[in-house]
């Protein structure tokens, strides 16, 4: 279902040092493969010096894959290891054997201290890799480590190769989705939105798309003989009252024009992500709200971002990466009232009120992951600004609301403050299973902790209001995603005995 991120082919190299017994570093890396099962490639060259190891990368690269584990089955060789992951394109992961499958003598390969030598020589020469929290273990465990490794390596292979689309300027007055290009060129995503001059310095290709070039691709889409299946497919998603089905057309067409442009403008790149302009004069021009339209690319694999917030596309889209399921960009909204948590949460969830809130955005959160009483509506708060007072919505229809289902939760944001650096936050929650008595793609969801995360992440840092959903518990998996593209700020939820560093302490 989701073609728009890469498929990760794991290969693993071992090395050894060449005071040390290669058959052992062989065996060793033997063992992984056969405890890992089917998928993971074993690279027949043992690396002992730096031919062997430009051998080996021609040899993994020429089996296709496109992430590494450099496996020390014994103390390992400095230079020829970190070679490796200088020499490949890909997201290297280090690990070392742990002792224990064979006698102390001949069979003891000192892999714990050969990985910080290892480590050491990979900070010299300026390396990124991955090294997880555990690096040393058995073959069992280091097999878990290698699954545990690839949605990581999904995520740095699909920024590393991502292009991120945008329509239009953010919304005027609408500083929180500014996007400083820094930090995104640093992570070598490429954004259709900047100067061709930083684009020749950085290397990149760079494409500026107005609000106007959106518009004039939907008026060739329609007549696109492809609407009436799109139109279909609308239908059988929603059922029977919970669509209009005089904005299906134009829905589908404006979905194709999305499509067609993704397909037509990733140039060099692999993978597409959109941040689009969606008010105030979207919905005049185009005659509804892109929500629902949105909401369906997203559960395809596609996220498309409101307001033209770019830092919100690349965090959805590393979300997508790691979890391999749809995810949603929402607004960090309201808090709860306590009538509602007196009735549906206290004494059913272990949570304060301090720690719930609502996330809620217009509808964009794909159909997948909404209650079933979900339905394509209006956009309350447009139909106000932009309608007759009193009128039946018109052209401010097309969102797709409903309550956010039950599930776990990761809340999180990768963006570039106003000095140019890299900052994200990561905290793990639910949504609960509780009624909002409200409008938009809205839920009520509870993170431990969270009105101090909230007033000393979000607020003390200055965080914008959007933040990125995954529909699971990743918070490890993308932490070390950020740890691997080299964010030095990565914030959490704090449990009460772990003051934050701007907590009062006599408050």
């Amino acid at each position: 279902m989701l073609n728009n991120i890469p498929v990760v082919k794991p290969g693993i190299i071992a090395v050894s040092r060449d005071c040390f017994p290669i058959a052992l570093s062989q065996a060793r890396r033997a063992a992984i493969v056969k405890a890992y099962g089917e998928g993971l490639y074993e690279c027949p060259v043992t690396v002992e010096n730096e031919k062997d190891a430009l051998k080996a990368v021609e040899d993994v690269r020429a089996a296709g894959c496109n992430a590494l584990v450099v496996f020390l089955g014994n103390f390992g060789p400095e230079t020829p290891e970190t070679l490796i992951a200088q020499r490949f394109e890909g997201p290297c992961m280090y690990v070392a054997a742990a002792e224990g499958d064979g006698d102390m003598i001949n069979g003891r390969g000192d892999a714990y201290c050969g990985l910080l030598n290892c480590s050491y020589n990979l900070g010299m020469r300026h390396l990124s890799a991955y090294i997880p929290e555990a690096p040393v273990g058995t073959a069992e465990e280091t097999a878990q480590r290698i699954r545990d490794f690839l949605p990581i390596a999904r995520a740095i292979i699909g920024v590393k190769n991502l292009k991120i689309i945008t329509f239009g300027p953010r919304p005027q007055d609408f500083f929180a989705c500014n996007a400083p290009i820094k930090g995104l060129y640093e992570l070598g995503v490429e954004v259709d939105e900047v100067c061709r001059d930083m684009a020749a310095q950085m290397g990149v290709e760079i494409e500026e798309n107005s609000e106007l070039d959106l518009l004039a691709a939907f008026r060739e889409h329609e007549n696109d003989p492809r609407i009436d299946e799109v139109c279909r497919d609308m239908a059988a998603q929603m059922g029977e009252g919970a669509y209009y089905e005089d904005l299906n057309r134009r829905m589908a067409q404006f979905e194709l024009t999305l499509l067609d442009w993704a397909e037509n403008h990733k140039g060099a790149r692999q993978y597409v992500a959109f941040a689009n302009k969606c008010w105030p004069a979207f919905p005049s021009q185009f005659g509804f709200e892109p929500c629902y339209v949105n909401s369906r690319l997203a559960g395809r694999g596609i996220p498309v971002a409101c307001e033209v917030d770019i830092y919100g596309a690349l965090s959805e889209y590393i979300g997508l990466c790691v979890t391999d399921d749809a995810v949603t960009l929402l607004d960090i909204n309201n808090t709860v009232p306590a009538y509602i948590y007196d009735e549906d949460i206290k004494g059913k969830y272990g949570y304060k009120l301090s720690d719930t809130f609502m996330g809620f955005h217009c509808g964009n959160t794909p159909e997948c992951k909404l209650c079933a009483g979900r339905a394509v509506k209006y956009q309350l708060i447009q139909h106000r600004l932009l309608e007759p007072e009193g009128s039946e919505p018109d052209f401010t229809r097309g969102t797709l609301e409903g309550d956010i289902a039950a599930s776990d939760i990761t809340f999180y944001r990768l963006q570039c403050d106003s000095e140019g650096v890299l900052r994200a936050y990561v905290a793990q929650g639910e949504v609960l299973d509780v009624p909002t008595r409200s409008f938009g793609g809205i839920g009520v969801f509870a993170i431990p902790e969270m009105g101090r995360f909230y007033r000393h992440v979000l607020v003390g840092k200055r965080y914008p209001h959007h933040g990125a959903v995954a529909f699971h518990h990743v918070g490890a998996a993308l932490f070390e995603v950020f740890k691997f593209l080299g964010v030095k700020d990565i914030a959490y939820n704090r449990p009460a005995s772990l003051p934050y560093p701007t907590e009062n302490p006599f408050a």
